[in-house]
């Protein structure tokens, strides 16, 4: 079992700057390819950025790319995403999740709670 619990969202203005942050506790951190998924209200989830399963690819979806990276620490168990130039359009709930196997889209594993990312104009 793997427990993944977000922080770092909040309140920003446009053109601002948030670094996310996801720790898992459970198995083996550096045996899961980690992504960053987000939900705006009225919209189906999307991917953000993920690793690939050897760690050596990234994705970014087209709208963050430029603006946004994702990092790990196994050290820390923890996976990053840090967020620039931030708009009006990135304001949704953002979630990490863990997979043991499959591609950047999935299936996940396990995912975290949430947190909120609101970036008012």
């Amino acid at each position: 079992q793997v427990q993944l619990v977000e922080s770092g969202g909040g309140l920003v203005q446009a053109g601002g700057s948030l670094r996310l942050s996801c720790t898992t506790s459970g198995r083996t951190f550096s045996s899961y390819a980690m992504g960053w998924f987000r939900q705006a209200p009225g919209k189906e989830r999307e991917l953000v950025a993920a690793f690939s399963w050897s760690g050596g690819r990234l994705y970014y979806a087209d709208s963050v790319k430029g603006r946004c990276t994702i990092s790990r620490d196994n050290a820390k168990n923890t996976v990053y995403l840090q967020m620039n130039n931030l708009n009006s359009e990135d304001t949704a709930v953002y979630y990490c999740a863990a997979r043991s196997a499959g591609s950047w889209f999935g299936p996940y594993d396990y995912w975290g709670q949430g947190t909120q990312v609101t970036v008012s104009s």
